[in-house]
């Protein structure tokens, strides 16, 4: 019989995506944070971005290139209007889409929001050797995230399988 596993924190950093909110307004972003500290995780930095591709991509690309952040979480941007980019932002970035995130995401959305979460481009991927989650940028979206999925995969002791025990091996070559 297997030893079960010991909690490990992982080192997370979230960015709210948004052209209006700020530290005092952003209850989606404090809402990730107040999550990931609760199970155990470690906050690296957490940031507002405006609605700006460059400016999405280079802290993000800041963050990935940083050894010490495990995990990024975004929130915000992912819709359909003409100001929503961070899935223009982030794709490029990745070295392996996970298309099972966002597909997973909007299934269980949509037993709360109906029809509505198509217009959700939540997505997840590898970057160089990092997760990043991008979130849509309602709360009660990055609660559906984080408690129906991110909560267990970011848990090394979740059976039967998790993103957290993978980490050390996504650099392998």
């Amino acid at each position: 019989m297997t030893e079960p596993k010991s909690f490990v924190s992982l080192q997370i950093a979230v960015m709210t995506v948004s052209d209006s909110r700020t530290e005092a307004t952003d209850t989606s972003g404090k809402l990730l944070v107040d999550k990931l500290t609760a199970a155990g995780h470690h906050l690296t930095e957490k940031v507002i971005v405006p609605d700006n591709i460059y400016q999405i991509r280079a802290v993000v690309s800041r963050w990935i290139a940083d050894n010490a952040v495990q995990v990024v979480l975004t929130t915000g941007g992912t819709g359909v209007t003409g100001r929503d980019g961070t899935p223009e932002a982030i794709k490029p970035l990745l070295d392996k889409e996970i298309e099972g995130f966002g597909e997973v995401f909007r299934m269980i959305s949509y037993q709360e929001i109906k029809t509505s979460t198509i217009q959700s481009r939540a997505l997840a991927g590898v970057a160089n050797g990092s997760y990043i989650f991008c979130l849509p940028g309602s709360s009660g979206a990055c609660r559906t995230g984080w408690d129906h999925i991110l909560k267990d995969q970011l848990d090394v002791r979740h059976r039967p399988c998790n993103f957290a025990e993978l980490i050390p091996r996504l650099m392998e070559t």
